[in-house]
């Protein structure tokens, strides 16, 4: 089915527009454009060069996807924003692109960013993660599968968060959040294991458990991290869970957040 654009929005005849699209007045699309089919784009959205957009996706009045990246080091290159399947973007929400030639600012599948929360060049975004009002993430992070930050949240850069980790309002953060925990406070720290994502991720209750034992270890012995990651691999039964928890502290440059 052929795509709906209304006279009133401003779309380049070089942007590769999708089947089944509706695209409501005053948006601006330009030139290096790619928007899958069956997307809806509100009045009054720009999609800027360099966003390639899946499928299914939804982008609401006054968001900016594309953006030039807010980085001193931007001389103007060839950047990218891939945008994946069925994500939801919220108003005013801001995506920039990436940085340097060659460059990826990279969002999943299904993803639900709420109004004002802005995701910065060259962070890479799972599956499913939900960004709460105003959230800010800043330049070079990564960002796993079901990850869920509450308002007014602020990642700095080149920060990791595991997945099904959840970040609590109001929390700033620049060191790494491993997964399947609960993070907040100020200053951030552990608290908890996050059972309700592990619970809706199909983790079964066992493993759970063997997950708190994990982060107990890490976050409550009175040994240091390398040693407690040591422990884990001696006294918490394998498995993938176990294994991506002792993978992503061992791969931390930054270091992972302190106990609460």
């Amino acid at each position: 089915m052929a795509s709906e654009i209304s006279a009133k929005a401003e779309v380049s005849p070089k942007a590769k527009i999708g089947d089944n699209c509706k695209i409501f007045p005053f948006v601006y699309i330009e030139d290096d454009v790619e928007i899958g089919d069956d997307c809806i784009i509100f009045p009054f959205v720009s999609i800027l060069n360099g966003t390639r957009m899946g499928r299914d996706n939804k982008v609401h009045q006054g968001a900016v996807v594309g953006a030039l990246p807010q980085d001193f080091q931007f001389c103007g290159d060839k950047t990218e924003l891939i945008i994946g399947d069925g994500n939801i973007i919220r108003e005013n929400v801001v995506i920039n692109r990436a940085t340097h030639c060659g460059g990826r600012t990279v969002i999943g599948n299904r993803n639900f960013l709420m109004e004002g929360s802005h995701i910065s060049h060259d962070t890479k975004v799972g599956d499913h993660c939900v960004f709460g009002y105003g959230t800010k993430i800043a330049g070079d992070c990564l960002i796993g599968n079901g990850v869920i930050f509450s308002s007014s949240v602020i990642e700095n850069g080149k920060t990791r968060v595991g997945d099904c980790a959840m970040i609590q309002a109001g929390t700033t953060f620049s060191k790494d959040i491993p997964p399947y925990i609960i993070a907040g406070g100020k200053p951030v720290g552990y608290n908890g294991p996050n059972n309700t994502m592990m619970t809706a991720n199909g983790v079964d209750e066992k493993v759970q458990k063997h997950v708190a034992n994990a982060y107990r270890l890490v976050f409550h012995g009175q040994n240091s991290v390398f040693d407690a990651v040591l422990q884990i691999n001696d006294q918490v039964p394998d498995g993938p869970e176990i294994r991506k928890i002792v993978d992503f502290i061992n791969s931390t440059k930054l270091g992972i957040i302190s106990k609460m």
